[in-house]
């Protein structure tokens, strides 16, 4: 069965644990040493985890990057609203060891900038903030996201992205 899924285009694992959304096909995988693939779809990347897997949005993948055989994801996690807005924080970067990485990394960075429709670094104070409007896999629209750096000022980061959100909501005003 396998051999006539892949003859049909079908990229999915054999094997691969998740559990794929109606219309999620897969676009490329990439097996990790130590077990469990890294599996792109047009949703998100797909990642071994704890208990499984499970899947990262390509609108929180805050950070990938590929080099000497390990591909390192640093995903962000929504941890707040201003007005319309969402800020983010980084999580701990994750390591993936890939002996052969197919085209899991290109995949990977054309979907992440695929996501961005602008972005904008602003330094505040002693610190800064990017602020990026990004699309949501498999929803219309995009969000604007804010992503303040460690230290900054965060309420008055969320009061400059609650008025941001709100102008491109409504840009006469």
């Amino acid at each position: 069965m396998s051999l006539l899924r892949r003859l049909l285009g079908d990229r999915t694992p054999a094997d691969f644990a998740g559990s794929l959304s109606p219309g999620e096909d897969v676009v490329d995988s990439a097996p990790v040493e130590g077990g469990g693939y890294l599996v792109v779809t047009q949703l998100g990347l797909w990642i071994p985890a704890e208990g499984g897997v499970r899947r990262v949005g390509w609108h929180l993948v805050g950070k990938a990057a590929w080099a000497d055989s390990v591909f390192t994801l640093t995903e962000s996690a929504e941890v707040g609203e201003a007005g319309a807005a969402v800020v983010l924080a980084d999580l701990p970067p994750v390591r993936f060891r890939l002996a052969v990485p197919g085209k899991v990394p290109r995949e990977v960075h054309r979907r992440v900038e695929g996501s961005i429709r602008s972005r904008h670094r602003q330094e505040i104070g002693c610190g800064g903030a990017w602020f990026v409007q990004r699309k949501v896999p498999g929803q219309d629209g995009s969000v604007l996201q804010v992503r303040p750096d460690p230290g900054t000022d965060a309420e008055l980061v969320a009061a400059i992205a609650e008025q941001a959100a709100a102008k491109l909501v409504n840009p006469v005003e």
